[in-house]
């Protein structure tokens, strides 16, 4: 058993997919998020999309580094993880404006005060208003803030995002085929419209990173941030402190910084290659919950899905593979690795796509191809090792 599911989690939502798998599929069983009729206007030529997500168990890590630091500003990246979390699986069915936001904070009142509410509630408009430069229209509709100290510990920040639209626009998978690559966008380094370095760490595989990379200390000293029914061997088992620094290339990095780092969202970049390339998009997938498998559940049934020109894995998976000693299998399937958002197009299409975000400061190239198949299938290459999903 691996140490990500004796810490009571599942990278690949096994026990979730069993207990949703008789549910209605929508109107297109291969998007990225669940598409209905529009039922609000009634209107054939639209379409309505709900989607739910938010920044799971990182805002432990802002729990710790904000009680270690004082620094009530990381509050403001947990924000930010809970809205991309929702607004980059929407970019992948299409959707980039006219949107709605729906937050819902849930705290233990006497571990996380009012200034901690602030910075996120703060934090959720200074990203909306950074977006709107950009053409990325998100309406904040507020949400439910709950004191429930009897049944969250410290605090869970999740959000709703709503978008009516037109159903011509919209990106299915459906396209996806034998002879497209996959263009790969970097979750990690510094975005045009990014303050500092992001790490690329996203919001998935933070149990994991939380427990393998900290130090036991951090276990006797805040029994409320992790749960006390785990095995103790399980618990806080890593080298680090979250003010620890780390050297990589000439510069240095602080490990709680590198583990906090804000989801960095897409929506500039996809906006201007949905609003003006549309036709050359067969189609995206989102790398969170599930890593570099997580395209398996998206793409059609009869193809082959090869990466074998992946980034290289930026320094924080690095840290986070030695502390914990998992095998490059585990590592791909939990973490996005450094590749975040795949968009499978077609061979000529590529380099436009390509010279696009790098113009927005984002580094991109083609990870991969598809190749037809009797039955779905994903290969990923990894140096001279070859793994099979």
């Amino acid at each position: 058993m691996s140490l990500y599911s004796k810490r009571g989690v599942s990278a690949q939502k096994e026990e979730i997919h069993a207990a949703i798998q008789n549910l209605d599929k929508g109107l297109y069983e291969k998007a990225f998020c669940k598409i209905y009729p529009d039922v609000l206007c009634g209107d054939d030529a639209w379409v309505n999309v709900m989607h739910a997500d938010g920044a799971g168990t990182k805002s432990i890590l802002a729990y710790l580094y904000w009680k270690e630091t004082g620094d009530v500003s990381v509050w403001k990246g947990i924000a930010q993880d809970a809205i991309v979390m929702n607004l980059d699986d929407l970019l992948c069915v299409g959707i980039y404006d006219n949107l709605l936001f729906s937050s819902t904070i849930d705290r233990n009142k006497n571990q996380v005060p009012a200034e901690v509410l602030k910075a996120i509630i703060d934090g959720s408009q200074e990203f909306f208003d950074n977006m709107r430069q950009y053409g990325v229209g998100i309406t904040y509709m507020g949400g439910e803030t709950a004191d429930v100290g009897d049944v969250v510990r410290t605090i869970a920040v999740n959000g709703t995002m709503t978008a009516r639209w037109p159903k011509e626009k919209l990106i299915t998978n459906e396209k996806i085929g034998a002879g497209n690559v996959i263009v790969g966008l970097a979750s990690y380094g510094q975005a045009n419209y990014e303050q500092t370095y992001n790490s690329g760490i996203a919001s998935n595989g933070l149990t994991s990173a939380r427990h393998d990379m900290l130090s036991k200390t951090y276990g006797a000293r805040f029994a409320d941030s992790y749960d006390n029914s785990l095995d103790e061997k399980v618990v806080y088992i890593g080298p680090y402190e979250l003010t620890d620094e780390v050297e990589s290339a000439g510069s240095n990095y602080q490990v709680g910084k590198l583990l906090l780092s804000p989801t960095r969202t897409f929506a500039p970049v996809m906006k201007e290659l949905l609003e003006n390339h549309f036709e050359k998009i067969n189609g995206l997938i989102h790398c969170s919950g599930g890593g570099q498998t997580k395209c398996l559940k998206y793409v059609p049934d009869n193809v082959h899905i090869i990466k074998d020109n992946l980034f290289d894995p930026p320094l924080i998976f690095k840290l986070i593979r030695e502390a914990s000693k998992s095998d490059n299998r585990e590592m791909y399937q939990v973490f996005n690795m450094g590749t975040r958002l795949e968009i499978y197009t077609n061979e000529k299409d590529a380099d436009s796509i390509i010279s696009i975000a790098k113009g927005f400061g984002i580094d991109a190239q083609v990870i991969g191809r598809v190749e037809g198949s009797d039955s779905k299938k994903l290969t990923i290459h990894y140096g001279s090792e070859e793994l099979v999903f």
